[in-house]
């Protein structure tokens, strides 16, 4: 049996510019943290004592004979694509899913590393990553960007450079102390709408392809202007608040899906209460609010949210784990 255990992440600047169409011509980077909330893939080989050979539990539990009658096109695909068969899996999270934290792709990087562990090998982070961006953009055709699958294989508070010959991943070097202040000025936020990213993205991609590309150039410009203000201790952390309102209303520009009359009311009341700035995580249409809130203004922001569910976390570091192997004995049919 294998267990794995796979962060959710959280984006500031430079979401869109992540999208292969953009980032291929223009390059592209995302400021981007993983945090303690987690989404945990269990598997193991189903005993051959059931009427079907896979058992597959998620928010509906399936129950078939061939790979090929699997319902959940990841789950799917990825059997197919490392070649498994007769598996139980059972997935769980922290948090829901279609709710702007990359919860997916979370899933299907922790659900990769839980086949190659039961299939007693070792893959790294970057094969981890780059499978899932494969299995969500080419075999499901599922719309979307690259910096989930990145995020939740790596782990922790990093850089994602994107160019024509690919990405990579750069650690932010943060203080422990500023960096502990600025993950107690964040204040995170359930709207309880949630939503499928890759159809808010078909939504958003209808536009105006010239409009769009000036705004995520300009998206893309802020990551600079943000990673300074993290790495340097001369800098005013609160400044990283106000960049964000920026970017969150160049966000807005980009897409009639990203926000609703509902989350525009909700932000407004937020930053009213005092907060700096804020955003809406993920494509857009739902999901988590985050804002940034002097410790003086969390009280007010937070009774202005009273609606809503609050939702306390911490940066981690860690990425995808496996946190239980038991090896098994398997003979193919």
């Amino acid at each position: 049996m294998i267990i794995t255990k796979t962060p959710f992440r959280m984006s500031f600047f430079g979401g869109g510019t992540d999208m292969e169409n953009f980032f291929r011509e223009n390059g592209g980077a995302v400021l981007s943290s993983t945090f303690d909330k987690y989404c945990y893939v269990n598997v193991r080989h189903l005993p051959r004592f059931f009427d079907w050979t896979s058992e597959l539990s998620y928010s509906k539990t399936e129950r078939v004979c061939y790979v090929d009658e699997i319902q959940h096109p990841a789950i799917r695909n990825a059997m197919k694509l490392l070649d498994m068969h007769e598996i139980r899996l059972m997935y769980e999270a922290d948090l829901p899913a279609r709710s702007g934290l990359g919860t997916s792709s979370s899933f299907a990087v922790g659900m990769l590393n839980a086949f190659y562990a039961l299939k007693g090998t070792y893959a790294d982070k970057k094969k981890l990553a780059d499978q899932a961006i494969y299995l969500e953009r080419v075999l499901c055709q599922e719309a979307g960007g690259w910096q989930d699958q990145i995020a939740a294989a790596y782990g922790g508070f990093n850089r994602i450079n994107f160019g024509a010959d690919g990405y990579e991943v750069i650690p932010l070097i943060i203080s422990p102390e500023r960096k502990k202040r600025l993950n107690n000025n964040l204040m995170m936020f359930f709207t309880g709408f949630t939503r499928f990213s890759s159809e808010v993205q078909k939504v958003n991609a209808a536009g105006k392809k010239k409009d769009t590309d000036e705004l995520l150039k300009q998206m893309y410009g802020l990551v600079n202007a943000a990673q300074q203000i993290l790495v340097d201790k001369e800098k005013e952390l609160d400044d990283f608040g106000r960049l964000l309102d920026h970017t969150w209303k160049l966000k807005r520009k980009s897409g009639a899906a990203v926000s609703t009359n509902s989350i525009d009311e909700l932000y407004e009341r937020g930053m009213k209460a005092g907060a700096l700035g804020g955003k809406l995580l993920g494509a857009g249409g739902g999901g988590f609010l985050v804002f940034y809130v002097q410790p003086e203004k969390q009280r007010s922001v937070k009774e202005a949210m009273k609606d809503l569910l609050y939702i306390p976390f911490t940066f981690e570091n860690s990425g995808t784990q496996v946190i239980h192997y038991t090896p098994e004995s398997y003979e193919p049919r």
